[in-house]
């Protein structure tokens, strides 16, 4: 696989790059990979300190944006916040913790927010999927006008988690109001789909049929692509290298094939090991390869 800076490539591809030093570097580490596309986090993801984001930052990453042809940007969330939470207290926290991270990313102009959608830790799925859809309305209903879309991600499903089937993420934007539901939309993530049981190596096209029987396509607003280190149904969300997991090349050549997810951004969260963007320079190409016939 390549390892060295491609040109620029302006495709619908990109990665999860580093914010270190501030959000206005990201856009250069995302040209460095030769991507157009990136996520970040716009906080520190463990802390639940809520930053705030200077004007001069925002003009700054705006311009790094526009300079290095970042054509789709976006943010996830922090991994405190738990929507789906029956405890009163921590679901407060974590609506005002998620308001401010749409704040920010309103304030950015980035085109997305993925969230997890958390545990009930009740074993009470229905109140935690109602929970969640409450939390994201009262945040959308805060911030007010944004370009920032808030993309549930398909969890996989590891102990109290909601969210590892396509018709809790429906059940959860079911709870928005209609006024707000444009807003909302869903990520899948290749692991996190592998693992909760959705079989992408042996029945591709009846994953993306259990899909639409409970979403529309028009909610698909981003692609994870990471390959899996534990098999179908495992419910471990362990990412690993494309290609080198138990997803293996099968899917990854069926979705960079496949039309109808052409216009679909596609963000690497790939293990990034020693050399950050060797790892995403190598798990790019890998997937670039599939459209010129160069992977078998």
């Amino acid at each position: 696989m390549q390892t060295r800076p491609p040109s620029p490539q302006v495709d619908e591809l990109g990665a999860h790059v580093s914010a270190a030093g501030g959000v206005q570097n990201a856009p250069g580490r995302a040209r460095d990979i030769g991507a157009s596309a990136l996520q970040l986090f716009t906080k520190q993801p463990s802390r639940w300190a809520e930053p705030r984001i200077s004007e001069e930052v925002v003009r700054a990453f705006r311009a790094a944006r526009r300079e290095h042809g970042v054509e789709v940007a976006g943010a996830h969330d922090s991994y405190l916040i738990n929507l789906s939470s029956p405890d009163p207290v921590l679901w407060a926290r974590s609506v005002s913790c998620f308001q401010g991270e749409l704040d920010r990313c309103t304030a950015l102009g980035l085109d997305f927010l993925v969230t997890h959608p958390g545990n009930a830790t009740d074993n009470d799925l229905d109140g935690g999927l109602k929970r969640n859809g409450l939390g994201i309305t009262r945040a959308l209903e805060a911030v007010g006008e944004s370009p920032t879309r808030v993309l549930l991600e398909l969890t996989a499903g590891s102990g109290t988690s909601v969210g590892a089937r396509f018709e809790h993420l429906a059940a959860i934007i079911d709870e928005v109001p209609l006024a707000l539901r444009d807003r909302v939309g869903v990520c899948v993530d290749t692991c996190h789909a592998y693992a909760a049981g959705y079989d992408l190596v042996d029945d591709y096209e009846g994953v993306w049929s259990e899909y639409e029987r409970h979403l529309d396509r028009s909610r698909l607003g981003l692609l994870h692509l990471n390959d899996s280190k534990h098999p179908l149904g495992s419910r471990k969300d362990r990412h690993e290298t494309l290609g080198e997991g138990t997803l293996g090349v099968g899917p990854f050549r069926s979705i960079m094939l496949d039309s109808r997810l052409r216009p679909i951004p596609k963000i690497l969260e790939t293990p990034k090991g020693t050399d950050p963007p060797a790892g995403d320079l190598a798990n790019l190409a890998f997937l670039r390869a599939f459209r010129v016939g160069g992977t078998d």
